[in-house]
């Protein structure tokens, strides 16, 4: 096992890719290896504006990882503990993708690449959000399926769902991430 040091020290850079979306969703972030699975899902869960109330699942190299206290997998079998993994134990390298799937009745699965493998800056403070495209689902639209309609609906205001979709979504834009809050959130993590 690596020192904590080390891991502090190792930063890697993630893409986190929505699959099914198209232009992709996505966000860009730079976290140290001592921080668990648990984090990186606390952390995805803000970069995506969402609010971690449904399950979710990493799956490593064919190894899932989760709530071990809530979770099971596909056969009943439990999961690895999110909170007892750090990211240095995994062995992560460059061009390396691994899933995260979130809200099992929605499925938004996740692609994570490692795009690099960095020394953490002296003074540097970590996580650190990059950037990104696209504001992610709201929860609860129906998976991409319900995504994409949701996006066709609001185009047309004449629609006869139009006025049901802007009431439930509010202001919501699928082209506008607050940056400056999750900024602000990664300098207070």
């Amino acid at each position: 096992m690596a020192r904590k040091a080390d891991a502090a020290d190792t930063v890697y850079q993630l893409k986190i890719t929505l699959a099914g979306t198209e232009p992709p969703i996505w966000r860009k972030i730079q976290v140290t290896g001592d921080l668990t699975l648990g984090d990186l899902h606390r952390i995805i869960q803000r970069v995506m504006e969402w609010m971690s109330c449904h399950l979710h699942e990493f799956d490593i190299r064919g190894i899932p990882f989760g709530d071990a206290e809530l979770e099971r997998g596909p056969f009943g079998d439990p999961v690895g503990d999110q909170e007892a993994v750090h990211l240095i134990e995994l062995g992560l390298t460059k061009g390396m993708q691994f899933l995260y799937t979130y809200d099992f009745g929605d499925d938004w699965e996740h692609i994570i690449e490692v795009e690099r493998v960095l020394e953490a800056r002296p003074g540097g403070r970590y996580p650190l959000y990059l950037g990104g495209e696209r504001a992610a689902p709201p929860e609860d639209v129906g998976g991409t399926w319900g995504y994409e309609a949701a996006l066709e609906i609001l185009k047309d205001e004449d629609d006869p769902e139009y006025a049901d979709w802007r009431e439930w979504l509010g202001e919501w834009d699928p082209d506008y991430i607050d940056e400056a809050d999750i900024k602000a959130w990664m300098k207070a993590f």
